[in-house]
């Protein structure tokens, strides 16, 4: 075989592709080794194919990657019939299905490369809906404490009563909403100032002339602050105070960690 008739066998792309049987490599490297103008035909095959690689090179999440070479590793590659080059008919008649051959390998790296793209766009876009998703529940939740809220601010029946700062924290503020036709207590604790781990607020309706439980009090909520909030019912009281005690409560207020106090 001459230079020309080694170029056209096919057997240089066979053999970049790592499809060459191990006698038509040994040939291929001879040939190479013999014929100058083949080194160099290799050598832009070579070029070509890393090319091919770095342009639709991508990094895919590590369970493609996984799964990819599992499903590889699975199919053991079937056996190599070598071609029997000893007469120039057969080895004319082997051109189609080597350059067949060839292209098959870069079809099967394209496929692999724009199925890996395409799985990557898809898991993106999975995690951007479900972002979006805890995003519009957020954003619901939220709209539906402000509906309450404002509900309990703007009732006919509502009369607010202003918890001033005492001693313990002179900055400190609250309010009470009570519903003159239910005697529902509602408190808005977000104006309170924050409390040492194992504390709580504890709020407390004075009824003739003594401090009765009205329930502990959420400060936070996934990291916000804690708005209006629903207490213990009382059909009257004098004023409200609230205070800071052990987490769960006490049966008396501390009255040295009283924040806030206001009259009805």
């Amino acid at each position: 075989m001459n230079s020309n008739e080694i170029i056209s066998s096919g057997l240089l792309e066979l053999y970049a592709s790592g499809l060459a049987s191990k006698e038509e490599a040994h040939q291929v490297q001879q040939w190479i080794k013999l014929y100058p103008e083949v080194a160099a035909e290799f050598a832009l095959i070579e070029v070509s194919l890393e090319t091919l690689a770095q342009e639709n090179a991508l990094q895919p999440a590590a369970k493609v990657k996984e799964g990819l070479f599992a499903k590889i590793n699975a199919h053991k590659q079937a056996p190599v019939i070598p071609l029997q080059a000893n007469t120039k008919t057969h080895l004319n008649n082997g051109v189609y299905w080597k350059w067949a051959a060839a292209a098959a390998v870069l079809l099967l790296f394209g496929s692999i490369v724009a199925n890996v793209s395409l799985y990557n766009k898809y898991d993106q876009a999975n995690k951007d809906l479900q972002q979006s998703q805890q995003q519009l529940t957020l954003a619901e939740e939220s709209n539906s404490d402000m509906k309450e809220d404002m509900h309990v601010v703007q009732s006919k029946y509502s009369e607010p009563v202003a918890l001033h700062g005492m001693n313990v924290a002179p900055d400190a503020a609250a309010k009470i909403f009570w519903m003159k036709n239910t005697g529902e207590v509602y408190v808005d604790p977000s104006n309170l100032p924050d409390i040492p781990e194992g504390k709580q607020f504890q709020l407390w309706a004075i009824v003739d002339g003594k401090p009765v439980d009205g329930g502990m009090i959420i400060t936070s909520k996934k990291g916000t602050k804690y708005r209006i909030q629903k207490m213990k019912t009382f059909g009257s009281a004098q004023a409200f105070a609230i205070t800071i005690e052990k987490a769960g409560g006490s049966p008396t207020p501390t009255m040295d960690q009283m924040v806030v106090m206001g009259k009805m």
